[in-house]
């Protein structure tokens, strides 16, 4: 079982041919909503990668709900953990560029709503999967990590977005995934030696113990348990829009590793499951399906 505890937000996605400065108005040529949030995103990336899945998070009242989890509950995500809130539905805005570059502001809602009491709902168990981010109060994120290990479940926190008040526990995870801004603004919160990003990512693993993953986009992924460095290319591909290509990654490899796969496996998986969501535009209606990802691999 994998267990996201996570947020839910719609997508409000505007396009525009390219992406304002600041004070700066730009015209667009097309919107559309569309389900999504961090947790959301990553449930049914685990989903549809053929993982048994269980959310954990919390929607409103109201109009924008039954939209922000349509995809999870056609996807078969087990929706028993997600509560009603009085608080409006998450939301996110999104500008996405002509280059497929993209710009969010993010209006918790719900999410903030999610406490550590709420952790009973997840039910860890020993084996199990926990998929954690940084889009709902960052107290909860700590406890389940603290949760989760006692129950003898393997964490994985995507630590984004940075937050530097997460650097006190961002090590307790078995692994920790960033793409290559938030890993940099991390070493300089934790105070990492001064050096070559590689190096820096060995340093924080020795420290941690922690399986550290750095996503560079177009180049791949990069980790390391502190000794040796893996690295995995992504697929050669002209991105459409690259909204919930670090979801995708995310979700597919906590689905990899819950199915025992090596470490490389597991990442060369999620690589070619983020690429091919840059294929198609909005965060869940671009997370391909496992037998796209194998198609991918095969070609």
């Amino acid at each position: 079982m994998i267990t996201v505890v996570g947020s839910i937000n719609l997508d409000l996605i505007a396009t525009v041919n390219r992406l304002p400065g600041p004070g700066e108005t730009v015209p667009g040529s097309e919107f559309k909503s569309a389900p999504g949030g961090k947790g959301a995103n990553q449930a049914l990336a685990a989903a549809r990668a053929g993982a048994q899945v269980r959310m954990v998070g919390a929607v409103g009242k109201d109009a924008f709900a039954g939209e922000a989890i349509a995809y999870l509950r056609d996807g078969g995500v087990d929706l028993s953990g997600v509560a009603e809130m009085h608080a409006a539905t998450g939301i996110a805005l999104i500008l996405v560029g002509a280059d497929g570059e993209n710009m969010i502001a993010v209006v918790p809602g719900a999410n903030g709503t999610v406490v550590p009491g709420d952790l009973a709902k997840a039910q860890f168990r020993k084996g199990d999967v926990v998929l954690l981010q940084h889009e709902i109060p960052l107290s909860t994120v700590d406890a389940a990590l603290d949760t989760a290990r006692q129950a003898g479940a393997v964490t994985l926190l995507n630590t984004a977005p940075f937050r530097a008040e997460a650097a006190g526990f961002v090590g307790k995870a078995n692994y920790v995934i960033a793409n290559e801004t938030e890993f940099d603004l991390y070493a300089e919160a934790l105070g990492l030696p001064a050096g070559e990003r590689q190096e820096r990512m060995r340093a924080f693993a020795r420290r941690t113990g922690a399986t550290v993953i750095v996503t560079l986009g177009g180049d791949g992924v990069l980790a390391t348990t502190g000794d040796d460095l893996v690295h995995v290319d992504a697929l050669n591909i002209k991105p459409v829009d690259t909204v919930g290509a670090g979801d995708t990654f995310c979700g597919y490899l906590a689905a990899g590793l819950a199915a025992k796969l090596d470490l490389k496996e597991a990442l060369r998986r999620a690589a070619a499951a983020g690429s091919l969501a840059c294929l198609k535009p909005g965060a869940q209606p671009s997370i391909p399906l496992a037998a796209e990802v194998d198609d991918a691999i095969k070609d």
